[in-house]
């Protein structure tokens, strides 16, 4: 797939899209984050090709060469009629005359989630000679927009932690490299960068309200069309961290507590709602269907993993009591596995390195904080409450419904930023007493005012 054609075109392609990135760097950074733009967008474009790379020539073949296989055909049919390739560029699996000699080669035509994915790519070809690893950096730079918007949230968020927060959001290899190329991995965490991003601006601490929802709703079609299971994972915990966020501005404490069941009934109400509207008729993702689907889907992955990757949690038998069962099991396979004993090739020892840095940064946490005062940070912090409860839905979900380490290490990178800010976050709101007591209070609260007028985006 990766041609002369490639070598030639990319170095040009590479130098317009660099000078795109430091033609808009000042319009979208702030004192504090300016110098991770650059890098922060290399490492995507890094593992943008780094996984056409190993697809070619370690794989063999895979996901990203089967969606250039879609694409190629699309573009064909620009070349040939124009007509043709807009009706396959807006199709959306139904048959038309016209187009079928085209749709009956493409094996995803009529699965709208993979589709997706090919037309994105189509756009993108028309643009650059139908060009695989130049495509490939088109995918990078779309990821990379909401992955910069995710970051500039938790910085408005907590300014003190922002080369941290930077850490988590853009240098775990297995995001960066999962999350980059030509796969559904790519468009959903930038994705879910801007329906966060829309949530905590449109929502939460309102700023340019109406571009900040329009950017969350774009955010929300993609994660919809691509991958609905992470937004029904979101949106609980996001409706919980809004209505604790007007609670907490509540300055009568009496108040504050006599309405935050009222708060959290109508987050549940809206939660349920919701999950149940968007999942409607979906065979998929129904949730009345949801248990069994995670069935089929656990069977699946582990019966056609021959590399020795397959894990096991436990029995899931299609009823909900079952996935209730397994999912502590689910949970920590999720986020601290693989272990390094674990990883069969250098793909897997990558996100075995990552799970050892998350179990290393909880255990150090816990025991130097304490376990109830852990917990009692998490759930007094609306942000912290937010992230780990999405972090702990979505393991449960992906860990239940992968079966191997090499399905389950890119449907949980969703989470990784968000797992890992909250825990950087929480180090930092430990350290606070301590400081308090070496810096005295007024100056380490100035210091924090400081940062926070820094992390504005001019």
């Amino acid at each position: 797939m990766i041609d002369l054609k490639d070598l030639f075109l990319t170095p040009i392609y590479l130098a317009v899209f660099y000078g795109l990135a430091f033609g808009v760097r000042k319009r979208f950074t702030n004192n504090l984050t300016k110098k991770y733009f650059i890098p922060a967008l290399s490492v995507k474009f890094l593992g943008a090709l780094c996984l056409g790379l190993i697809y070619q020539f370690y794989y063999g073949g895979g996901d990203t060469f089967n969606y250039y296989t879609h694409i190629k055909i699309i573009f064909q049919a620009f070349t040939e009629s124009p007509t043709i390739g807009f009706k396959l560029l807006f199709a959306n699996g139904e048959y038309d005359p016209l187009t079928a000699s085209y749709a009956n080669r493409m094996q995803w035509y009529t699965s709208s989630t993979e589709y997706f994915i090919a037309r994105v790519g189509a756009f993108f070809s028309l643009f650059c000679f139908n060009t695989y690893s130049v495509i490939a950096l088109m995918f990078a730079m779309l990821s990379f927009s909401g992955m910069w918007a995710m970051y500039l949230t938790f910085v408005r968020i907590y300014p003190l932690a922002y080369k941290q927060l930077a850490i988590a959001c853009f240098f775990l290899p297995s995001v960066f490299f999962w999350g980059s190329g030509i796969m559904k991995d790519s468009l959903c965490i930038g994705a879910l960068g801007w329906v966060f991003y829309g949530f905590y601006n449109g929502l939460v601490r309102p700023k340019s309200t109406v571009f900040s929802l329009i950017l969350g709703a774009i955010g929300m079609y993609v994660i919809i069309a691509v991958k609905i299971y992470i937004l029904l994972s979101f949106l609980p915990p996001a409706l919980l961290w809004i209505f604790n966020e007007y609670n907490q501005r509540i300055k009568s404490p009496v108040l504050r507590i006599a309405a935050r069941p009222f708060f959290l009934a109508v987050g549940l109400a809206a939660a349920v709602f919701g999950a149940t509207n968007l999942t409607a008729g979906d065979d998929r993702y129904d949730v009345e269907n949801i248990a069994e689907r995670t069935k089929i889907n656990n069977d699946y992955l582990t019966t056609y993993t021959n590399n020795g990757s397959a894990y096991d949690i436990g029995t899931i038998d299609g009823s909900v009591g079952s996935i209730i069962k397994v999912a502590p099991q689910a949970i920590v396979v999720s986020l601290y596995r693989p272990f390094l004993f674990e990883a069969r090739n250098p793909v897997m020892l990558l996100s075995a390195l990552e799970a050892t840095w998350f179990i290393y940064l909880t255990f150090i946490l816990f025991y130097k904080t304490g376990v109830l005062k852990s917990l009692s940070l998490i759930v007094s912090e609306p942000i912290l409450t937010f992230c780990f409860l999405f972090s702990i839905i979505l393991a449960i979900a992906v860990g239940t419904n992968s079966g191997n380490f090499g399905t389950l290490v890119r449907y949980k990178i969703p989470l990784m930023p968000f797992y890992l800010s909250a825990l950087y976050i929480m180090q930092f709101k430990a350290k606070a007493a301590n400081k308090n007591r070496t810096l005295g209070k007024s100056a380490y609260v100035k210091r924090a005012k400081k940062l926070g007028r820094l992390a504005v985006t001019e």
